[in-house]
């Protein structure tokens, strides 16, 4: 009987020394966030009436997507944006807490018309950027694409869901 469990005990240090050098993989406990085309939205320049971007939407309504927006993802292809649906028309602000890449933050009144817009707001910054007036709407994309479409206050969007 004594041999019977030496024996039990060697075959069971055996198993656990082999195991520690087998490579373990690392599993992340995050999901990626993917992209959801949920609409399209087009940008248009109030002086020429021009269209100057259509881009693909995902939309955030109701607490848990206002809030969340782009965080915990990589990146955001330039004809992407985010488009922030809010029940009432207020002065808002939005930071960066969670967000990993750079982006421009329009904010846009019940009319459809851009009240301003926070340029290059940086990677997990936690500084409020605030509207300079109330606004409805907003629209998050790549940080620079303001400044290549010559966006400006009084310029407006239009956008349908899907």
């Amino acid at each position: 009987m004594k041999r019977l469990l030496m024996l039990a005990a060697i075959i069971c240090l055996a198993n656990a020394s082999g195991s520690c050098n087998e490579t373990k993989e690392e599993k992340s406990i995050t999901k990626e966030v993917r992209f959801q085309k949920e609409g399209e939205l087009t940008l248009t320049k109030t002086s020429n009436d021009s269209v100057v971007a259509t881009l693909e939407i995902e939309i955030a309504e109701g607490e848990y997507e206002t809030q969340t927006g782009l965080m915990y993802r990589k990146s955001m292809q330039d004809d992407r944006g985010m488009l922030f649906i809010f029940d009432d028309e207020i002065r808002r602000s939005f930071y960066m807490k969670n967000t990993e890449f750079a982006l421009d933050i329009i904010f846009i009144n019940s009319e459809n018309e851009i009240v301003n817009i926070q340029k290059n707001a940086q990677p997990l910054d936690q500084t409020s950027l605030p509207s300079a007036a109330p606004a409805k709407y907003v629209l998050e994309v790549n940080a620079g694409l303001c400044d290549k479409w010559t966006l400006e206050a009084g310029d407006r969007i239009e956008w349908n869901r899907l």
